[in-house]
C-alpha cells in the first residue's frame, strides 16, 4: 500500500517553461541519460497537450510524471473507441512509496471521463502496479526467433503463388504506403490503436528521439494489380562467426498484412534474404499465423510471451453497446470498482441488431471487479478461468458459461504498437 504523499509535493499538470524538465525526470524514471536535446523537447511538447502532462514537484523539481493523449481502440467487431492512452509514467527512485501515483492516475481517470473517453489504455512495464486502478490485461503478445535454415522454405525467393510480389520502397515512400494499409487493416483486428503523424515520423527516421537511429529496411507487398497489401519493417544486424561466415538476424519492427496471402509472402521474403540466418518476429498476437506458415513450424521458438495492452473501463453501457458478440443471449453483470468510476449493475442484452447494455436492478448473474472485466472486453479471457481462479463469481449457475458464449472471439485482439 502507498503512504499518504506530503502536502509539501504538489501534483498539478506541467508548465511549459517547465516541459523540458519533466522529460529529463521520465528519462531518470526509465534509467536513461537525463540529457534532453532542444529538438526532441520542441517536437514532444508539439505532440503534447498540457492539460495531460502532470508532475509531482517537490522544492521546485519534479519528481514524477505522467502523460495521456487521445487514441481509438477498436473493439470485437471493428468500431473505434474514443480512449486516453497513458504513457510515460515515473517516479524517481527518491520518492517511491509517497502516493504519487495515486493521485496523479485519480487526476487522469476523472479527467479522462470528464472528457468522454470510455476507457483508458497503457502499455504495463510492471504487472502488479495497475490492477490497483482498475487496469486489467487485455491483449497479449509473442515473439518468436525463426531459425531460416531450419524453417523448410523455398531459400530461392520467387513471386507469390498468387502473383503478388514484395519490394523495398524508400523512406520517404514508406510512411504512405504503410498509413494506406495500416488504416486499412486497423478496423479488421480489436485491440489495435491509432497511429499518429508523429509515430509515422518517428518510424520512418523524420523525427527522432534522444537515442541512436539506424534506418530500417522498409518492404511492401502488392496485390496482383498493384494494391498495398502488407508491409515489414525490419532491420538487420552486422554479426559473422569465427570462420567469416554470415550470422545474421533480421528484427522486425512492424509486420502488417490485410490478407494470409500477403503475410505469408512477407515472412517468406525475411527467411530467404541472403546472409540472414535468424529472423526476430517482433510484438505478434499469440494467435499468430507465423508458426503454421512454416513448413517447419518448429523452427520458430517463443522467445518473448508476454501481457501487454492493459484496459480500463470508465463507461460500461458505452463499451458494451460498441462490441459484436458471437451469440444472442443476456447476463446481468455486477461490476465493482472501488474507485467509484466505473461501479454498478448492468443488463447486456446481445441479438441479431446489435448489443444494448443498461444499468439494472435485476439480481446479479456474475460479480466481477471492472479489471476483470477490462480482461474480457477484448475476448482475451475467459469467464470460466476467472472463475476457477476466484476472480469472478457466479450469483446464479450458469452465469460464467454464458458470459463466455457471449465475449467468444474467432481470434485473440493484438495490440502490435508501444506507447
Amino acid at each position: 500500500m502507498s503512504t499518504p504523499a506530503e502536502p509539501d509535493i504538489e501534483v498539478r499538470t506541467v508548465a511549459d517553461d517547465e516541459f523540458t524538465d519533466w522529460i529529463r525526470a521520465v528519462n531518470v524514471g526509465f534509467l536513461r541519460p537525463p540529457t534532453v536535446s532542444d529538438q526532441y523537447a520542441r517536437a514532444l511538447r508539439a505532440n503534447s497537450d498540457l492539460d495531460r502532462v502532470q508532475g509531482a514537484f517537490d522544492g521546485g523539481r519534479c519528481v514524477a510524471t505522467f502523460r495521456s493523449f487521445a487514441q481509438e481502440l477498436t473493439t470485437v467487431g471493428g468500431a473505434a473507441l474514443p480512449v486516453s492512452a497513458v504513457s510515460g509514467v515515473t517516479v524517481t527512485p527518491t520518492h517511491r512509496r509517497r502516493g504519487l501515483l495515486t493521485r496523479m492516475m485519480a487526476a487522469e481517470l476523472a479527467a479522462a471521463r470528464e472528457r468522454g473517453e470510455v476507457a483508458s489504455t497503457l502499455i504495463a512495464a510492471e504487472y502488479p502496479i495497475y490492477g490497483r486502478y482498475g487496469y486489467g490485461p487485455a491483449a497479449h503478445i509473442t515473439e518468436w526467433e525463426i531459425d531460416t535454415a531450419r524453417a523448410g522454405l523455398d531459400p530461392r525467393w520467387a513471386a507469390p503463388a498468387d502473383g503478388g510480389s514484395v519490394e523495398l520502397v524508400d523512406l520517404a515512400d514508406a510512411a504512405k504506403l504503410g498509413v494506406e494499409v495500416f488504416e486499412r487493416f486497423r478496423p479488421t483486428r480489436a485491440g489495435a490503436i491509432s497511429r499518429d503523424r508523429r509515430w509515422w515520423d518517428l518510424a520512418t527516421g523524420a523525427a527522432r528521439r534522444d537515442e541512436p537511429w539506424t534506418e530500417p529496411f522498409f518492404a511492401v507487398y502488392r496485390t496482383a494489380d498493384g494494391e498495398p497489401a502488407g508491409f515489414v519493417r525490419y532491420r538487420a544486424d552486422d554479426k559473422w562467426s569465427d570462420a567469416k561466415l554470415p550470422e545474421n538476424t533480421a528484427t522486425v519492427a512492424d509486420l502488417i498484412a490485410l490478407t494470409p496471402e500477403a503475410e505469408r509472402a512477407l515472412w517468406h521474403y525475411l527467411c530467404s534474404i541472403d546472409w540472414i540466418r535468424k529472423v526476430r518476429t517482433g510484438r505478434r498476437a499469440p494467435d499468430d499465423l507465423l508458426p503454421l506458415l512454416l513448413p517447419n513450424p518448429r523452427a520458430a521458438r517463443i522467445v518473448t510471451h508476454s501481457d501487454y495492452l492493459w484496459l480500463r473501463l470508465l463507461d460500461v453501457v458505452w463499451v458494451l453497446e460498441a462490441r459484436t458478440y458471437a451469440a444472442e443471449g443476456a447476463v446481468v453483470l455486477e461490476v465493482v470498482d472501488p474507485a467509484g468510476l466505473a461501479a454498478g449493475r448492468f443488463l447486456l442484452e446481445a441479438g441479431e441488431g446489435g448489443a444494448r447494455c443498461a444499468p439494472t436492478t435485476r439480481s446479479a448473474e456474475l460479480t466481477l471487479d471492472v479489471k476483470e472485466l477490462a480482461s474480457l472486453y477484448l475476448g482475451d479471457e475467459s469467464a470460466e478461468r476467472l472463475l476457477a481462479l476466484g476472480r469472478v463469481a457466479e450469483e446464479r449457475a450458469g452465469a460464467a458459461t454464458r458470459a463466455d458464449e457471449l465475449f467468444r472471439t474467432a481470434g485473440r485482439p493484438w495490440c502490435p504498437d508501444m506507447f
